[in-house]
């Protein structure tokens, strides 16, 4: 890379151990990915933020950073937490990773970090603008935010968000590049996409295809929700290397298929997508062999107030079934708005929780197996692809009306 003068200095060590540390990380960085140069970021989003993704030694790491006085230059906030709800009977490393947590969260204050503990920080208005650059490091809040808002990030890895976070800039490579922005693949959507869990299938898909590439969505028409713009982004992270969509018409880079595509001249490869396609990649995220349900799960991402709005006008006067646990994650400020509003309320006397700050997809290995998890029905293909992965258990997927339905019936249909 080509640093200046200073640049140099902070990376021989002139400026402290922290700011080195960072200069060695983010140097490293782009040496990799052939970077000319560094530009300042705005923000940051860590996701180094829990004991199963960094583990002892990035708890060190972080310890050492803070102990040496490192603190973040640029706002930064923070990826959900590991949280064992009470419901659930005790395992006997609840404590242990408890304190874990909280010496990372511990640690992170101290440095400066707002603790917002979400993957949709867009939710509770760390905002982006147009054309800005930062260093997000939650994979489907990266897609979300280069793809909807149009700003510019790479999908940073734990130390890396931390060092643009303690320096305020990044290597100059990627998605930050205009020219790495445009379109690989076409995906002609063939039919009338109906709430979160379309869009997520439709993502899944896609992310399969393009895979690191950026698939271009034609056929698709407003009005598209923010909730299901934000399942589309996460699914396209889980399936694929994918750090942006462009959807023609809608998304802000996106006027013309032309003006996205990787090759002016011949355009791009063109595959379908209808209900057939919806249909196959359904059933590759649904893999419960019997309609039974133990537990449903909706924010993945961090629910909106929209959805928990939603969900509690259909609990409102009914009960979760006896055999059922409800989960509902989200931030908890979009928590709050849930309890002042009286929508908490609703749910709990259904039978159901509200859970802020916590990450299903970051519970010890085995967590719902050793509770007696065998099925899981969610509307989220995300959260379908990493439980069957991570926890081994069974998933239902589909509408969001189904799985409450799930709910309060205690079987799939």
């Amino acid at each position: 890379m080509n640093l200046t003068p200073e640049k140099r200095r902070m990376l021989e060590g002139e400026y402290g151990y922290t700011i080195q540390k960072a200069m060695e990380i983010l140097v490293g960085l782009g040496e990799c990915y052939d970077a000319d140069e560094f530009i300042p970021v705005q923000s940051a989003h860590l996701s180094a933020n829990n004991p199963v993704s960094i583990g002892d030694p990035g708890i060190r790491f972080i310890r050492e950073l803070a102990e040496k006085e490192g603190r973040f230059l640029i706002f930064t906030d923070t990826n959900p937490i590991t949280v064992l709800p009470q419901k659930f009977r005790e395992i006997p490393s609840q404590e242990e990773w408890s304190q874990k947590q909280k010496t990372i969260l511990d640690v992170y204050s101290k440095m400066g970090a707002f603790l917002a503990n979400t993957c949709t920080p867009y939710l509770i208005g760390h905002l982006p603008q147009f054309g800005q650059h930062v260093a997000w490091s939650e994979s489907s809040a990266t897609v979300f935010a280069n793809s909807i808002l149009g700003a510019r990030t790479n999908r940073e890895g734990g130390p890396s968000a931390i060092a643009a976070a303690l320096i305020g800039e990044t290597p100059a490579y990627g998605m930050h590049l205009a020219e790495k922005r445009l379109g690989s693949i076409e995906i002609s959507v063939q039919m009338v996409l109906k709430g979160v869990a379309d869009f997520g299938t439709l993502g899944y898909f896609a992310g399969n295809l393009a895979q690191d590439g950026i698939p271009v969505f034609t056929g698709i028409t407003p009005p598209v929700s923010l909730e299901e713009l934000k399942m589309l982004s996460a699914a396209c992270a889980t399936a694929g290397s994918v750090n942006m969509f462009h959807i023609v018409g809608l998304t802000p880079e996106a006027p013309s298929l032309e003006a996205v595509s990787k090759n002016k001249k011949k355009g791009l490869e063109s595959v379908q997508f209808d209900k057939k396609q919806l249909r196959q990649t359904e059933e590759i995220l649904s893999s419960a062999e019997t309609s039974d349900v133990d537990l449903v799960i909706f924010g993945c991402p961090h629910c909106s107030i929209q959805e928990i709005s939603y969900i509690a006008s259909f609990l409102n006067g009914k009960k979760v079934n006896s055999e059922v646990s409800l989960w509902i994650l989200t931030s908890k400020i979009i928590k709050g708005y849930a309890r002042n509003m009286g929508l908490l309320k609703i749910i709990e006397d259904a039978g159901g929780m509200v859970i802020g700050d916590g990450c299903q997809n970051i519970l010890p290995s085995g967590f719902f197996k050793s509770q007696g998890v065998r099925n899981i029905a969610t509307d989220s293909a995300k959260l379908s692809y990493y439980q069957r992965n991570l926890q081994n258990v069974h998933v239902h997927y589909g509408s969001t009306q189904r799985c409450i339905n799930a709910a309060i019936n205690g079987i799939w249909r």
